[in-house]
């Protein structure tokens, strides 16, 4: 790791937030491989110039990190090392909810770096929203920060029992081991890689709710419309 020597206190923590950001990262590697690439010492004059092209290219080191890092978390680490990610920033409202107020609706979790939006990825996203999505309404009714699950042994483990009352999580990206560890918490991950509105996505979602594809119809525990001519086949 690099030597307090050559960085400040506040450019070490912004370089932290920026590796927790990335997700399979090696913090101590990155470090390094940042302190070589915009010299040394380190300060928050210098973060505050580096790119996404830079991190992209600190990250080519084997040692620095696995292969599965997307853009958008990519994007959150420079915020990070800028000083920029929170700023200005308003959590959405959430509405109140009790049980039975939406009945036959689903809980999904959404991987959210921003405001409402799916643009996270499940290892990294700073939160999860957690929606209640009914055929007739969609409701934001809590918003899960990630922090405290990141502070476990196994935090991808710890994420998927944040959210482990949710039946969806939907993921601008996930890793193969992160995706397994959600589906033994009984949360389907559903990738959307092009991200975009929270609502977007939920109200495809919402869409189908009628008449759901196998998978959804599994998670709703009723039979799939496509399966169901051949039910009305037998019967004849």
């Amino acid at each position: 790791m690099i030597s307090t020597t050559v960085i400040t206190k506040t450019a070490a923590l912004r370089i932290a937030q920026a590796a927790r950001a990335l997700a399979d990262v090696n913090a101590g590697a990155f470090a390094t491989q940042l302190g070589d690439h915009i010299g040394l010492p380190i300060t928050e004059e210098k973060l505050a110039k580096v790119t996404v092209a830079d991190i992209k290219l600190i990250l080519s080191g084997e040692e620095t990190v696995e292969p599965d890092v997307d853009g958008a978390s990519i994007k959150l680490a420079v915020r990070h090392l800028w000083g920029a990610a929170g700023e200005d920033e308003t959590l959405p409202p959430t509405a109140a909810y009790k049980e039975g107020d939406m009945p036959g609706s689903l809980r999904v979790a959404v991987a959210s770096n921003s405001e409402e939006n799916l643009d996270g990825h499940f290892g990294s996203c700073p939160r999860f929203l957690i929606y209640q999505v009914g055929r007739n309404e969609i409701r934001l009714i809590g918003v899960r920060p990630t922090d405290i699950a990141d502070e476990a042994e196994d935090k991808n483990s710890a994420r998927a029992q944040l959210i482990d009352d949710c039946q969806i999580v939907y993921v601008q990206s996930i890793g193969g081991p992160a995706a397994a560890k959600a589906v033994r918490a009984n949360v389907h991950p559903v990738k959307a890689p092009e991200g975009g509105k929270a609502s977007i996505a939920l109200q495809r979602l919402q869409a189908v709710l009628d008449a759901p594809p196998p998978w959804l119809a599994k998670i709703l525990g009723v039979e799939a419309k496509s399966l169901s001519k051949f039910a009305d086949a037998e019967e004849e």
